[in-house]
């Protein structure tokens, strides 16, 4: 390995963002709706900017992103996010392929999407973690390519669905 090889500061951005919003999630139950959605609608947008603008996008390596998260602890911050959200933890979805070929409305949560993109961060930091930068390069390729093909649309439907509660007229107490 060259010792000089060095990652890009918008990839060293795309990791601490990623490790950030695992560190919400795993504190969510600190917070109350509000101060847990408003906390996602700064780190979502700006996750989504430095992954759309990461360098390398890889459909194949030698390495890969290996699954870390245990289903238990995925499933405790889906019921944690879910609790959180209340009523408000369902939304339309409009972005799925099934939509095309359906007469109803397909319903998700915003605590299987925060769940999945969490699973998806918590695996990458896990993986990078102690990696050389060689490998920390690849998965950082590997992670913008699930960024591209699944991760990437998650994100904007879950904030398209924080926005709506947290800037609803009807959820905030009039002056």
């Amino acid at each position: 390995m060259d010792e000089t090889k060095k990652l890009s500061p918008n990839s060293l951005t795309f990791i601490a963002l990623t490790n950030e919003y695992c560190h919400a999630m795993e504190t969510a139950a600190d917070c109350d709706r509000d101060q847990f959605v408003a906390q996602m609608l700064k780190l979502l947008p700006r996750i989504y900017i430095v992954a759309s603008d990461l360098e390398m996008d890889l459909a194949y390596s030698d390495y890969e992103i290996l699954p870390s998260l245990e289903e238990e602890a995925y499933n405790q911050a889906r019921e944690l996010i879910a609790q959180l959200m209340g009523e408000e933890d369902v939304y339309l979805e409009v972005f799925v392929e099934d939509m095309k070929y359906s007469d109803t409305p397909i319903a998700t949560t915003v605590s299987e999407n925060l769940a999945d993109l969490y699973q998806e961060f918590y695996n990458f930091i896990a993986s990078v973690k102690n990696a050389d930068t060689d490998v920390q390069q690849e998965l950082i390729g590997l992670c913008k390519a699930n960024f591209r093909n699944y991760w990437g649309q998650t994100l904007c439907n879950v904030l398209r669905a924080l926005n709506t509660v947290y800037y609803n007229p009807s959820s905030q107490e009039e002056f």
